[in-house]
């Protein structure tokens, strides 16, 4: 006789499925982090930053997924670490650009290939299309949601 498993509600919830899976994988992340001395906050303005030249605060609060007043605690220390630069945008002078700066940039590097590694890793079980499919369904989810 087979047993028959009935699902919970949160086995079949989107939002608790995404959120589980984020966790998994941002826990999985934590002890490089760690042994990087970072944490996941600014390792997450440190990726967002690393790929441009500067970013407004509200693009970057939404970006790491944090309150600005939140995120701008956190890069009053980082400021402090001289690992970003904020300054007055010159066409606003109401918008604050943030920048990484090198030591910021030097932090990060050896990270973000770690993170990739880490991807690679968690992904090795899904052919190249599932992949594909997975990231363009989480894009798209995101995109439709904003």
């Amino acid at each position: 006789m087979t047993k028959t498993t009935k699902s919970g509600f949160l086995d079949d919830y989107l939002s608790h499925l995404l959120a589980r899976a984020s966790h998994l994988v941002a826990e999985d992340f934590s002890d490089t982090l760690k042994a990087a001395g970072i944490d996941r906050g600014r390792w997450r303005i440190l990726a967002a930053l690393s790929d441009t030249d500067e970013m407004p605060i509200g693009r970057l609060a939404k970006a790491v997924l944090m309150k600005q007043p939140t995120l701008t605690k956190i890069l009053d220390r980082m400021e402090g670490e001289d690992l970003v630069r904020r300054h007055n945008s010159p066409d606003d002078r109401r918008s604050t650009l943030i920048r990484i700066t090198g030591r910021g940039r030097d932090m990060v590097s050896d990270l973000l290939v770690k993170s990739k590694e880490q991807e690679q890793q968690i992904l090795k079980s899904y052919s190249d299309k599932e992949e594909q499919v997975l990231k363009h369904v989480l894009r798209t989810l995101i995109e439709r949601m904003e």
